[in-house]
């Protein structure tokens, strides 16, 4: 008998074949388990963080930093989150992510349309993402005012010109015969702080934007192509200060600091170098006021003063805010840190007082006339339409 012949039995136990609709409902039924097995799966893969109790251990904490890698934000961001995270109770990873596009309201607008609200991203801001939202730009889906902080650090600036232009102090900057070339990245960027400044002074400036950097447009003016710049802190010492003591350059005043009272004051780092408020006083014998002041008020605050920040959604619980908060108050106290974060810094210490929440809500509140008015400018003296 051939191996093709054989029959073998059945089994007492074996089950009766299935009919076609017990198969197709065994299928289906598969069919159901295979997707709830991808979601748990998932689940169990991503499981969701568990903040609320106070300890973030086995998470990674992830800062979204919507521009490219390598600038000076990132640079700041990467360096205050390496640190921040061993201030959080159970010590979790820390994961820098770049989402450059759209000078940065791309990765912001991902962020707060999927940013989990507890505490395990975190986004980073600085004055490139928060002008386009002051200017309420079409593409911004973000509103700082809806996020809630966790630290922020600001920077300051001098403006300053060359004395070929025929600058040799404050009364060198009104009434002049011809406007003083001011070379610009971009005039809805940092750049506007500064041109604000020029309205509140009444200067007759003309502007060229479209520089690479401020270190091109410094350039730009050694060799007698623009008149007049500013340099924030940080690079201040390499930028100017030679420029400064061969004479060839000279300070005029810093742009300031928002006080608590939202006053402009003097720069901590240029104790001796008025305001742009005090040099007004100078030029036209009183105070200023009225919108140009506010306008320029109000830039100051959120690209200066509180120029870089740290945000989580709004949902985020309460508990996981004020522990994010104390820890960046730990690592702002900690002396080691202050020591190695100078440079990074640029001589600001990080801002995560109990009160920071109540300053920057005053500090974002953007009044509609504000925005007019800075939109009107830009139009009118430097035909910038802001679309």
């Amino acid at each position: 008998m051939t191996q093709d012949n054989l029959v073998t039995p059945a089994r007492p136990e074996d089950p009766p074949p299935p009919n076609r609709r017990t198969a197709l409902a065994i299928m289906a039924g598969f069919a159901v388990a295979g997707v709830g097995g991808t979601l748990l799966g998932g689940r169990l893969l991503n499981p969701p963080a568990s903040t609320a109790d106070g300890d973030f251990a086995g998470e990674t904490v992830e800062f979204l930093i919507p521009l490219a890698e390598g600038g000076g934000t990132d640079t700041w961001a990467r360096f205050v989150g390496a640190e921040l995270v061993h201030k959080i109770p159970g010590v979790p990873g820390f994961a820098p992510v770049n989402e450059a596009g759209g000078e940065g309201i791309t990765g912001t607008n991902h962020f707060v349309s999927s940013a989990p609200p507890d505490g395990t991203e975190v986004l980073v801001s600085t004055a490139t993402t928060v002008v386009p939202w002051l200017l309420t730009r079409p593409a911004v889906r973000y509103d700082f005012t809806r996020l809630q902080p966790i630290l922020a650090n600001g920077t300051g600036a001098v403006v300053y010109a060359r004395t070929g232009a025929g600058v040799s102090g404050l009364s060198d900057l009104v009434d002049r015969s011809t406007p003083l070339k001011f070379g610009g990245i971009t005039a809805t960027g940092l750049d506007l702080t500064t041109l604000l400044a020029f309205d509140l002074l009444e200067m007759d400036v003309d502007a060229t934007f479209g520089f690479e950097g401020r270190g091109p447009v410094n350039l730009a003016l050694q060799r007698g192509e623009i008149d007049i710049d500013y340099t924030t802190t940080s690079t201040y010492a390499s930028a100017v200060e030679p420029m400064e003591e061969a004479k060839t350059a000279v300070v005029l005043f810093c742009l300031g600091q928002l006080d608590e009272s939202g006053e402009v004051v003097r720069d901590p780092n240029f104790p001796d170098t008025p305001t742009v408020v005090e040099a007004y006083e100078e030029l036209h014998g009183s105070a200023p006021s009225g919108p140009k002041l506010d306008a320029y008020k109000t830039v100051l605050g959120v690209t200066y003063t509180y120029q870089k920040a740290l945000w989580v959604p709004a949902e985020t619980p309460k508990a996981v805010v004020d522990l994010m908060r104390t820890s960046s108050e730990a690592l702002a106290q900690d002396k080691d840190f202050e020591e190695a974060a100078d440079k990074v810094l640029g001589g600001y210490p990080l801002d995560a007082g109990a009160d920071l929440a109540t300053r920057i809500r005053e500090a974002y509140t953007v009044d509609a006339s504000v925005r007019e008015h800075v939109i009107t400018l830009l139009s009118s003296s430097y035909n910038v339409t802001v679309e």
